[in-house]
């Protein structure tokens, strides 16, 4: 398992006291680039290649009538995304990321988290697996995206058995709730932490909840970390599958950024759970990675400005 290079990151904010601009004027892009720094171990940390990975998976809790649109949805925007139709094929193509869309078993949702686990052992570790397969080792930063149609309240329920509180803390309207799927959303997550309240590791919450796509994602964190690889991660439900991990291992998230602050009223508590600060707020709520698509151009910038600037020494002045 690879650390953090403080040696390296150090450096980087040494370097960042030389360039040619009052110390800190660049604020969070001082930060990121030294986060780079750290986890590249090198100085001069680059993005050669980024990587953008979507899971997509559905659900049995859509059962309960919590999702404003049918489950069909899932797998006709898998295909807008392979068509390159979607909003994160736009963002990739400008932030300079490959976006890779990898489907979960469209066609056998996960149980119903109300009525039994979501999912078994077996289709748990298999789902990690493909997460942890998805890995480019060679790429400098990972983003991470899901689609799925009704994951939101499967989200709102990983949060609260992750991190505590009430149905109420967590659900909100994700893609376009009216009340009565909001109350639908709210009756499922209570219903489904009154029935699997022993969950009390990653792996059984992940088994009491789902989804796949959820456990693909915590399967890409867990390879990124093996492998020293920055990631940055999308919204509420990206950060809710990833919080997870949390649960064994308090320091599981050190390499991850998060890319946006959604516009899902859970996303602020569970940033502020998590001890995270996003990259960026623009009242998004689209998910399939669009946010850490986003964030990838902050990144970007502060890299440029990291690398490219004049020290004072260089420059001449002072």
């Amino acid at each position: 398992m690879k650390e953090f290079d403080e040696t390296a990151a150090a450096a980087a904010r040494d370097r960042q006291d030389q360039l040619t601009k009052p110390p800190g004027s660049l604020g969070r892009l001082e930060e990121l680039a030294v986060f780079m720094a750290g986890w590249q171990g090198r100085e001069r940390p680059a993005i050669e290649r980024a990587q953008a990975l979507v899971f997509a998976g559905n659900h049995g809790i859509t059962r309960q009538g919590v999702n404003a649109f049918p489950v069909e949805v899932t797998a006709q925007m898998v295909e807008n995304f392979r068509k390159g139709g979607a909003a994160i094929n736009q963002l990739c193509r400008l932030a300079g990321a490959e976006l890779q869309v990898i489907a979960l078993d469209l066609d056998r949702p996960t149980g119903d988290f109300t009525e039994g686990m979501a999912m078994e052992v077996d289709e748990l570790v298999a789902a990690i697996q493909t997460g942890k397969n998805a890995v480019d080792p060679k790429a400098d930063v990972i983003l991470l995206g899901e689609m799925g149609i009704g994951n939101s309240t499967v989200a709102a329920a990983l949060a609260a058995a992750t991190f505590g509180g009430t149905a109420e803390d967590w659900v909100g309207p994700g893609t376009g709730a009216d009340d009565a799927v909001m109350a639908n959303k709210l009756r499922a997550v209570a219903a489904g932490l009154k029935r699997h309240k022993g969950a009390a590791t990653a792996a059984s919450i992940l088994g009491s909840y789902g989804g796949r796509e959820q456990a693909a994602i915590c399967g890409a964190v867990i390879r990124a970390r093996e492998l020293g690889i920055p990631v940055i991660l999308d919204g509420f439900i990206c950060s809710a599958a990833a919080g997870v991990l949390l649960v064994n291992d308090r320091n599981a998230l050190d390499h991850c950024l998060i890319g946006h602050e959604s516009a899902e009223p859970g996303h602020r508590r569970l940033i502020a759970v998590m001890q995270k600060k996003p990259v960026v707020t623009l009242d998004m709520r689209l998910g399939e990675g669009s946010g850490a698509a986003v964030a990838l151009m902050i990144l970007r910038a502060a890299l440029e400005c990291h690398n490219g600037m004049a020290t004072f020494a260089e420059a001449g002045i002072g």
